[in-house]
């Protein structure tokens, strides 16, 4: 099991983390939208169906979700979620079954304490059976229908609790990991980058040689043709009203939106100093750092004593932090900091960056706002959120109203909704125009059949519905139209065959007994040393290569040259052990329960897959193929 878990050790943090948006139950956003869409049957888990709508309202969750961790869409983050959405709804399907065979039930008494603690449906700490119908009205849902997901939500969990409750880790295992996972290595290297070989410069004929050799690898991309109806949101908020009441109500039901936590703001001068400096330059910085707080004791201007003597990066703009929450710094320097009254000029604080001293210009007390003061938000949140319903809704009504083999354009002029067409465009770069999220649209459009229409496609504050007009598939690319590519290529595999060649020739002397430093030197090369790094760390001064660190923890004392040329993404390495740390029992010891739950709930993590892959090896499903495609 470890080994396995060394062997996957890059992915796993990848794969908890997907897990935990997976898994974890959240409230807000559950429902999703409650509408009635056409729906088609997507797969079925021993004939028990699961529908488009049930994916869609799973892939606007995980969307949802996945952009609160502020990141953006690519398309091949679309795709890994757009298939993470459908694993969901089978393995949950499968677990509801599982549930169901091994007579794990959920009694009234078990659902009503778990919905009791729920926060967002609590008041001063006591549920709130009022408040709790609202915030259900407010995500479309009923009582019953919400009941009846966190029902199923607790009966897949007990099935989870049931599959890991024997899974251990013992002291020596977590050691044993520790020890692995947090070793850290120090290599020499030389680098061959393929972009110093730039006098290459390979002839017409020779571009013509490498495009008849693969001219097949040379294609043009697909392209489609639409047309499309957008709803924008924009186009509705002019439409919103909005009663008083609804502010009053908003504000006073979402309180812990109002309040601002305390903050200072002040200037500092830093001393710098490693933790690891000895006591006597520790002493010399601290009876520095005092002397320059007496200056600015004495009336001597702060700014400018940071700007003589502060070796930090705030020394150009005199010390200023500007106004920061407590958790924003480091926990001495916050505890002095928020201790302090404005104009008071601290003694000396050392921190983990050196020494300190502060001077608290403006202290920020915590509070609430007021409805007078929330209310411009409040109103412009409310409306924005009614004004995409709107949208919606028409969109909604307009889609309600297609049957198979309508024409869009036949179904605008009826509504009196303007429709658009596009040029052929390719999935890479969309339409040139009127379109704001390029990617999204083209992924949709691409899935769609000749003259087939879209489901209504959500891209951020505008909703569309496409229908597919012309497919116009991939075909050879001629020489002419791939010739800048080709060439492109070419120089690129020519640059990497001249660095492979001069790296091959410089690890054969090394290998002949040559030393690394004395070869370098002759041949005028430069030899590189790193600073430590762990398995999973961006190697210093280099970046991310997944092989070479693989190669680094590979070597030893007694094998110091790696035997062969590491491929990185820029060009080729020969590299050379230099020094291993191995964490001792003592740092273990501090660092022993969290190692522990670490690898417990990898362990965990992959015993449950692996009781999933099995479980959905014994049962039936189903999925339709024009998804898979």
């Amino acid at each position: 099991m470890l080994r396995l878990m060394r062997d996957h050790a890059a992915s796993w943090v990848i794969k908890i983390v997907l897990g935990a948006i997976v898994v974890v139950f959240m409230f807000w956003g559950i429902g999703g939208d409650i509408r009635q869409p056409k729906e088609r049957i997507l797969a079925t888990v021993n004939e028990e169906i699961i529908s488009s709508e049930q994916y869609r309202d799973e892939y606007n969750k995980l969307v949802q979700r996945y952009r609160q961790f502020g990141s953006k869409l690519n398309e091949s983050m679309v795709k890994m979620l757009e298939k993470q959405a459908l694993d969901n709804l089978i393995d949950q399907t499968l677990l509801r079954q599982e549930a169901k065979k091994l007579g794990i039930r959920i009694s009234d008494t078990e659902l009503a304490d778990a919905i009791g603690k729920i926060d967002a449906f609590r008041t001063a700490g006591i549920f709130n059976d009022s408040l709790y119908r609202r915030v259900l009205n407010a995500n479309r849902l009923t009582p019953e229908m919400f009941e009846t997901l966190q029902k199923k939500s607790m009966m897949t969990g007990k099935v989870r609790s049931l599959v890991l409750s024997s899974i251990k880790v013992s002291d020596d295992e977590a050691m044993e990991w520790y020890q692995w996972n947090d070793a850290s290595v120090s290599i020499d290297y030389v680098f061959f980058s393929t972009k110093e070989y730039k006098d290459i410069k390979p002839s017409e004929e020779e571009v013509k040689a490498f495009y008849e050799e693969r001219g097949e690898s040379y294609k043009s991309d697909p392209q489609v043709k639409v047309q499309y109806i957008r709803f924008d949101v924009k186009d509705y908020v002019s439409k919103v009203e909005l009663a008083d009441e609804e502010i009053q109500d908003y504000h006073n039901e979402n309180q812990g939106e109002f309040k601002t936590e305390k903050t200072v703001q002040a200037r500092h001068i830093l001393l710098k100093l490693e933790e690891k400096a000895s006591e006597e330059l520790g002493e010399e910085k601290r009876r520095k750092a005092a002397e320059i707080m007496e200056k600015a004791k004495a009336g001597e201007d702060f700014a400018e004593l940071a700007k003589t003597y502060s070796e930090g990066p705030t020394k150009s703009r005199g010390g200023d932090l500007g106004a920061f929450k407590r958790e924003a710094m480091v926990k001495p320097f916050s505890d002095k900091a928020f201790s302090m009254k404005p104009g008071e000029i601290s003694e000396p604080v050392r921190t983990k960056f050196g020494w300190h001293v502060i001077k608290v210009e403006k202290v920020n007390e915590a509070g609430s706002k007021s409805l007078e003061d929330a209310k411009p938000d409040i109103t412009k949140k409310l409306r924005d959120q009614k004004a995409k319903d709107m949208a919606y809704d028409e969109a909604e009504a307009l889609y309600d109203s297609v049957f198979e083999g309508d024409n869009l354009t036949d179904i605008a002029k009826t509504k009196g909704l303007e429709i658009k067409t596009t040029e052929l465009f390719t999935k890479k770069k969309g339409p040139e125009e009127g379109v704001k999220n390029r990617f999204k649209f083209s992924s949709e459009a691409f899935k769609l059949a000749p003259l087939e229409i879209s489901e209504i496609q959500d891209l951020g504050n505008e909703y569309y519905i496409i229908q597919s007009l012309e497919k116009v598939p991939e075909k050879p690319a001629e020489f002419e139209e791939a010739k800048t590519k080709v060439r492109r290529d070419l120089i690129k595999e020519k640059q990497g065959d001249a660095a492979k060649t001069d790296a091959e020739a410089f690890l054969t002397t090394l290998k002949n007994g040559g030393s690394m430093s004395e070869v370098c030197e002759e041949q005028e090369l430069s030899l590189k040393t790193t600073d430590f790094f762990k398995r999973s760390d961006s190697i210093p001064d280099i970046g991310y290569e997944k092989e070479l660190s693989k190669v680094a923890f590979s070597l030893s004392a007694e094998k110091k040259l790696s035997q062969e040329l590491v491929k990185g993404q820029k060009g080729y390495y020969v590299v050379a052990y230099r020094e291993k740390k191995i964490p001792d029992a003592e740092s273990f010891g501090k660092e022993k329960k969290d190692v522990k739950d670490k690898l417990l709930q990898q362990k965990q993590f992959k015993a449950f897959d692996a009781w999933m892959s099995d479980l959905k090896e014994k049962n039936q499903i189903s999925i339709d193929a024009d998804f898979l495609n």
